[in-house]
């Protein structure tokens, strides 16, 4: 295992403001949040898992009127997103260990999940699954093909990996998914490969 998989979580606490303060706020995502949001409806309860400081992403969603319960293992980042969003539930904790005894309408792991190794990814789909209510959006963000890449943030290496999509889909099914959409490097949303599922 790469050491810099390990040090994700530290990497993100330390760096907590910078990376707010970088954050792009242009919303490249909002036609995969729109799918989702087609997918999960108006109405639905919406885990965020790794909302970061919630902005842009978990914003647009309150805008739209979800009520949004996110997730991020940086207490800085949290504390950012309580503070902006009081009205929502923030809660710092380990996505690998989530068990929080809800189930949502719609479930969001945007550039987090990426950071698990390629065995936390697969633990995954379980966790996803029993957070999962009938009828749920399941959208995540994955490397276009199966490896590891060491990139780069203050100086210091930052961790990603991905499974292939066969695997993405097999993974699914096992655990009660069907894929909606699976775009890889979409030149719309600045390269990003994404995933939309919903439970069979």
């Amino acid at each position: 295992m790469d050491p810099s998989s390990a040090a994700i979580i530290d990497l993100y606490e330390r760096h907590a403001r910078t990376w707010d303060g970088e954050r792009g706020r242009s919303l490249m995502e909002r036609a995969w949040l729109d799918r989702f949001r087609g997918v999960a409806g108006d109405a639905a309860r919406v885990l965020d898992i790794g909302c970061g400081a919630g902005e842009p992403m978990a914003a647009y969603l309150i805008e739209c009127g979800h009520a949004i319960t996110g997730v991020d293992s940086s207490s800085s980042l949290i504390e950012l997103s309580a503070a902006r969003f009081p009205a929502h539930t923030w809660i710092v904790a380990d996505m690998r260990r989530l068990a929080l005894a809800k189930r949502f309408g719609g479930i969001l792991a945007w550039d987090s999940f990426f950071h698990l190794t390629q065995d936390d990814q697969r633990a995954m789909f379980p966790i996803f699954r029993d957070h999962a209510a009938e009828g749920c959006a399941l959208m995540f963000t994955s490397g276009p093909r199966a490896g590891e890449a060491i990139g780069s943030y203050q100086g210091e290496p930052l961790y990603h990996a991905s499974l292939d999509a066969a695997e993405y889909e097999a993974l699914l099914h096992a655990n009660g998914f069907e894929v909606v959409q699976h775009t890889i490097e979409d030149a719309a949303c600045g390269g990003h490969t994404a995933w939309l599922a919903r439970p069979v």
